[in-house]
């Protein structure tokens, strides 16, 4: 079983993977704008880059570029397709009924869905080939292109001069990860936030992480011409910082006085679901299901922060950082324990974790991510330092996408052969099978699959 499909599995099927985990979006004021870019620029529409000397050929048979991008955009039966599937998604029967129970009228143009659902153009920047219809298209990703787009073909082009005009620069994955997670976690910009609210009415809960999502989307080849004009990729790289990121941007969310309150409430959305959401029964024979978690210093019935991106850069952070590892562990304990005190002492913590937190994403960033390392980070995450703490799904959910991408990397890397990797997928499908449905998750079944899966792969080490 391949990736596209194990995600699948894990965020309820291929037909609405990514346009469906995009976020409905809310805006308290009800106004009718939707996000504003933070690159400046006019929007020119996916048809500006459709032509078959650009992007719009039907075979991959271009001299530099594949110039068949446009067609993987629009793959129908791919995870690939997904975001051009964005926007006609909201007039399927789920999202009609989603924008019914929050009463916001018609999905397709509402501005709630419209942040994360289509690109996120102002009306006043869109040029005349722009269309909200094409869903998540080109410049949602790539920037706005009126200041970068002759640049960007013409002879001689860099890809530093079209990013000094505004080119999203994709190849950092800082850049890129800064970029997805506007709708695939959220941003303080109006109208992309997905709530509590929202995901109570329908919509389904986020899930992220940034070098298998790349990978889905990934629309070129790292060839020779792309390692000449941008740097070359590393995928325990990219998932590192985008697990360093994911847990900036919440920490940052959640400190935020419009986005981490709700009424007088904290905003749930912040919050493991399945800490909540549990079988309860007035039976006297009844055994809570809920498991103690070491990293989460909290009364017991108390509801848990969602800590999956916390547990994977414990993990890291021992083998790339162990400078700031300690650090970083005593910064989420104090967090945790803050939370079951007021929101001042919570917020206080939180922003001191989240100033350790962008001390590891400036260490992973650029890092050098050997073989060893990868090894020692599958060990990391699999150890009685870590596994203890998978007692909820969302965690256990981001380890078993994190040994999937490790040891894609090492393939990747040629540090180990396809034969070799497929010989443990067995493993890996096994625990991506722990965690297909939330309902029936059994944590410590769950840790003996990946261990198993990690085991596998430490015999090659």
């Amino acid at each position: 079983m391949n990736r596209s499909r194990n995600l699948a599995m894990v965020v309820g099927g291929a037909g609405v993977l990514l346009a469906f985990l995009a976020a409905l979006v809310w805006r308290p004021d009800g106004a009718a704008a939707i996000a504003q870019p933070t690159t400046s620029g006019s929007f020119v529409g996916v048809a500006t880059c459709g032509g078959t000397t650009c992007h719009g050929r039907s075979e991959a048979d271009g001299p530099i570029v594949r110039q068949d991008e446009l067609m993987i955009w629009q793959d129908e039966s791919s995870p690939s397709g997904a975001h051009s599937r964005a926007w006609r998604v909201l007039a399927e029967p789920r999202s009609r009924a989603i924008a019914q129970r929050l009463g916001i009228g018609e999905a397709t143009t509402a501005p709630m869905c419209l942040g994360c659902h289509a690109t996120p153009a102002p009306s006043g920047a869109r040029g005349g080939r722009f269309q909200l219809s094409d869903g998540v298209g080109c410049e949602s990703c790539h920037g706005p292109a009126s200041g970068w787009l002759s640049s960007h073909y013409a002879v001689g082009a860099t890809h530093a001069n079209n990013v000094s005009r505004g080119l999203v620069p994709l190849d950092q994955p800082k850049a890129r990860a800064a970029a997805c997670l506007d709708c695939h976690f959220g941003s303080a910009d109006q109208g992309q936030f997905v709530t509590h609210r929202i995901m109570a009415a329908g919509h389904p809960r986020i899930a992220f992480e940034l070098d298998l999502f790349t990978t889905l989307q990934q629309h070129h080849n790292t060839d020779k011409d792309y390692l000449q004009r941008k740097r070359r990729p590393n995928g325990v790289e990219t998932w590192a910082v985008g697990q360093a990121m994911a847990l900036e941007r919440s920490l940052g969310l959640f400190v935020n006085p419009a986005r981490g309150t709700e009424g007088i409430y904290p905003e749930f959305y912040f919050f493991d679901c399945h800490t909540c959401h549990r079988r309860i029964s007035d039976n006297p024979n009844f055994e809570p299901t809920a498991v103690p978690n070491p990293g989460r210093p909290i009364p017991i019935g108390m509801p848990a922060y969602n800590d999956e991106n916390m547990i994977m850069l414990s993990a890291a952070a021992r083998v790339v950082a162990p400078q700031l590892a300690q650090r970083f562990d005593r910064d989420s304990r104090n967090f945790h324990a803050a939370l079951a005190k007021d929101r001042a002492s919570a917020v206080a913590a939180a922003g001191t974790l989240r100033d350790t937190v962008r001390a590891l994403g400036n260490a992973f960033d650029g890092g050098a991510f050997s073989r060893e390392a990868t090894f020692a980070i599958v060990d990391s995450i699999t150890s009685e330092a870590i596994s203890p703490r998978f007692t909820d799904y969302a965690g256990s959910v981001q380890a078993v996408m994190a040994t999937d991408t490790l040891l894609s990397a090492l393939v990747a890397s040629g540090y180990i052969n396809d034969r070799t990797a497929d010989s443990i997928r067995a493993d890996v499908n096994g625990a991506y099978r722990a965690v297909r449905d939330p309902n029936t998750y059994q944590p410590r079944e769950f840790r003996a699959s990946l261990g198993r899966a990690a085991a596998a792969i430490r015999r090659l080490r």
